[in-house]
This record gives structure tokens, sequence and C-alpha cells, in this order.
């Protein structure tokens, strides 16, 4: 059952102003409007658990991480029913993501109960050296404190109250405060009662995590401002990720703003690969173009290509597997608004020639398709900036000189593809030092929609993918955004962390 209150430190709280869902299909339900207050609440408790926290042990931090998972999955049908009629997002999508949310969780558990995240160092004391004795010192990572996370329009489970930043903190020993997004505050309802169950079931401070919902810019701001916070996980738009960063680092004490803020994820066709398998790469273009309505952070936006009788055929092939996908519901109303902007700045872009036009309204979406010169694309800005949406842009170029021109131009990337074959080896190694200074991930001859949660995995870029180029937030190295090296010189074990002699 829904309170539409918020989660404080194992409490739930509510206030006199409310404000409604606005679902896709079903009922709309009230929940309470998130203050300022709230938030001092969320974050004075958090500081207060941090203490208590900390010094658990792996595992311990690892039984509660699992038995989030469990609560979650006990709680699957609920949030089914009530993140479709929110999101509009299809059933198997969003057991899908719950599937990976519960992995993502457990994988985390495993990791922690390693050694290679700790980055554990000793160099033994030197007492005869000369001219100066060397001390003994022993280095290992420590969770940094009260982390904030803004849960996703675009993923509400993955990426939202109990997704890859949430667990990840959690992992690293730090409290969450949780700022739950408007467009499905029933789904993050339920996922934080999950978590609570999960706190009580492990004995776990209370404060150790707390959901806020809804609130205007002010609560947003007041979360990233409280001096208890020290870190800040986000997913989202560009203008409102970089208004974040700046409050961030205007604070008094400046802490690190991790977000993932946009990318086009432009895809490289090479020659040889475009010959010999156009159709294919213009038909699974479209399946990850339009996958959920091309609300993925990873959708692949740009195809460059080499003009000729190729690219015409790619063009083709493209327009057809493309206008074959019907019409899907947007997340929100906005993202919706903000996909029909972003089509018809495309469409008065320089030199920019439709290819397949329809017809889109209210929080529908149906696929675009439009094409422009290499030399017009780079003289115009605006196209290399993100549409949210299933909207493709090819460009073509007149040859692999300029190919390689549209690969410096571009800003930072959360991937870039290259499609190749043999024959494209010598165009590819041209390529690779440009993208790898573009991007986080590269693909050869796939497509970027699926993002594995793995240790080796890069979730993140150069701005303005992402504000930490040195970050990721998914797999088990996110655990190491909310860390931060300490150096223990000729300290008695019994003062050491915990960790380092576990």
């Amino acid at each position: 059952m829904l309170t539409g209150k918020h989660l404080i430190a194992g409490e739930w709280i509510g206030s006199e102003d409310r404000f409604a869902s606005t679902p896709a299909h079903g009922p709309s339900h009230q929940f309470t409007v998130g203050t300022p207050a709230h938030v001092a609440a969320a974050c004075d408790a958090a500081e207060a658990a941090f203490s208590v926290y900390v010094v658990k042990t792996r595992a311990d931090r690892a039984a509660f991480l699992n038995r989030i998972a469990d609560e979650i999955e006990a709680r699957g049908a609920a949030i089914t029913e009530i993140g479709t009629q929110e999101t509009g997002l299809p059933a198997a999508r969003l057991e899908g993501e719950r599937g990976r949310t519960t992995m993502q969780l457990r994988l985390f558990a495993s990791h922690i109960l390693k050694d290679d995240w700790l980055d554990r160092r000793h160099d033994p004391a030197l007492p005869d050296r000369q001219p100066a004795p060397r001390p003994d010192l022993k280095l290992v990572q420590r969770p940094i404190g009260p982390v904030a996370v803004f849960g996703a329009s675009n993923f509400p489970l993955a990426f939202s109250v109990a997704g890859g930043d949430t667990a990840s903190a959690l992992a690293a020993g730090c409290p969450v405060v949780v700022k739950g997004h408007s467009a499905h505050p029933g789904t993050g309802e339920i996922v934080a009662q999950a978590i609570d169950a999960a706190i009580r079931a492990t004995g776990m401070p209370s404060g150790v995590f707390s959901l806020v919902q809804g609130g205007k810019r002010d609560v947003g701001e007041a979360l990233v401002q409280n001096p208890m916070i020290k870190a800040v996980g986000f997913t989202g738009s560009l203008a409102g990720g970089r208004a974040l960063f700046n409050l961030c680092a205007a604070r008094p004490e400046p802490i690190p703003f991790f977000g993932e803020l946009g990318s086009v994820n432009p895809m490289f066709l090479l020659p040889s690969a475009l010959a010999s398998r156009c159709d294919a790469i213009a038909q699974g273009w479209a399946a990850s173009l339009t996958m959920g309505a091309g609300q993925f952070c990873t959708n692949p936006g740009i195809a460059i290509v080499i003009d000729g009788e190729d690219a015409d055929r790619f063009v083709e092939t493209a327009k057809a597997s493309i206008g074959s996908v019907g019409a899907q519901t947007m997340l929100t109303d906005g993202i919706a608004a903000a996909f029909r902007s972003g089509r018809d700045r495309v469409a008065a872009g320089t030199g920019v020639r439709a290819v397949l036009t329809t017809t889109c309204d209210l929080r529908n979406a149906t696929p675009y398709l439009f094409e422009v010169a290499g030399a017009d694309w780079l003289a115009d800005h605006m196209l290399a900036e993100e549409v949210f949406g299933p909207l493709g842009l090819i460009v073509r170029v007149r040859h692999s000189a300029e190919m390689l021109e549209i690969a410096r131009s571009l800003q930072g990337q959360l991937t870039c593809t290259l499609h190749l074959d043999d024959a494209d080896q010598d165009l590819g190694r041209s390529l690779m030092p440009i993208l790898e200074r573009k991007a986080g991930r590269i693909l050869a001859n796939g497509f970027p929609t699926g993002v594995e949660v793995v240790d080796s995995q890069v979730h993140g870029g150069p701005y303005p993918a992402s504000t930490n180029f040195g970050a990721t937030s998914v797999g088990t190295m996110s655990i190491r955004r909310w860390l931060r090296p300490v150096a223990f010189q000729n300290m008695p074990a019994a003062l050491l962390p915990r960790e380092w002699a576990e």
C-alpha cells in the first residue's frame, strides 16, 4: 500500500502539501511534497548513521545489499503494476529492469567481500635507513560519508531509488539520501519500502537510507548544498546536471558531482563493412535507435557513412526498418515535448534533409530519420546535441579524411561504435586514438544500448557525457566514486580500520 509520504530515518513522514502523479494510464496517486526541511532531517540522520554503518563488517553490508534485493523481488508484482502505469513502459521491460537492479545489488555484495577494491598498500618501516628512517605506512580506501542520489526518469528501477548509485554507495559504506523522480513516485516508494524492510531485518541504522519525494528546485538545491553530503550521483539532462554541478562546486566545501548528462553515441560505418553488411547494420541500428522509444542514454543517434551507392542503400534500409516502428509512449509529457523540440531543431539544421517524417503528439513518440552532408554537420554544432528519443541522423562524408574530421570534432560521449571488416582495419587504427579520447566505451560491430553490469564496464566519458571522466556509474568500479584513500602512519593495529585486517 502506498503511503504517499517520505521515508526519513525509518519513519514515513508527510505534510499538508501534495502533488499528484501523472501516469501514462491507470489511477493517479497523491504524494507529499518534499521541502528543504525534509532534506535537512534526512541528511542529519545520514550523518548520524555513518558512524555506525562505517564500522559494519563487509559481510554485514553484503548481507544488507542481498536483503534489499530479496525485498524488491518480494514486491515484484506491485512494482511492475504501478511502474507500467506511471511510465508507460511494458511489463517485460520493467521486469527485466528489476532483474538488473537486484542483480547489481548482489554483484556489489559479492564484490565487496573481495579485496581489490580496497587498494590496500603497505610500505613497512625502515628504521635503519639513512639519512632518516622511514615510517610504517598503510593505505586503504575509506568511505567518504553521506551521498545524495537523484533518481533518473528513464530507468525507474536500475538508475533510481535502489539503482546503481544507491547500491554502489551502500556497498562502499556510505549512507544515501535519494531525491525521488516525480515521474514515478509510486514505484520509488515501493522500492523504498523494500529498503526499509531490509534495514530493519539486518539491524542497520535507520538513517542509512532516506527518500524525499517531489518538491520544487529548492529541494534539489538544498540536498546538494547540505554540508553533511559529501558527493552527488545524478543521471539526467545536461541543463539540470550542469546546474547541480555548479552548486556542488560553489559550496564552501566543494564536493564531487558524478553526473551522467548526455551523449549522441555516434556510429562510424567503415567502407568494407558497409558494402558487405549494409542491410544488417541498418536493421540493427533501427532496432537500437527505437528501442524503448529511444529513451536510453546510449541511444546511437548518429551514423557516419562515406557517401556513395552503399550509403544510399543504407539510408533506404534504415528508412524501411525505422518506418515499421509504431508509436510508443514516452516516460513523461515533458520528455515527449523535449523530443518534439529536438526534432524541430534537427529538421531546421543547416543542410538537413528529411528521410522519414511522422506525426507524434501528446505523450506518444514516432521515429524520425534525417540526413546531412559532413561539411554541413561540422558547420552546425547544434546537430551534435542529443535528441532524447527515436530520432536518427545520417552524416554523409566525402571520404575517410572527413570521417576522421567528424571524429575529432565530437564532444565527450558515453560510447562510440565502429562497424568494420578486416579490410577496414587501417581506417579503424586511425580512428581509435581519436575515439579513445572521446568516449568511455568503444564498440566494434555492435550497438551500444545494452550496458553490461560487470567488473570491466565503463559508463561515463568526457564532458558532457559525464562530469567526471575517470568514473563509471555502471559496474563494480562505480563503488570507487564513494571512496577516498587514507594513509595511516605508524598506526597501532588496534586503531586501523576494520577493512585493513579483514
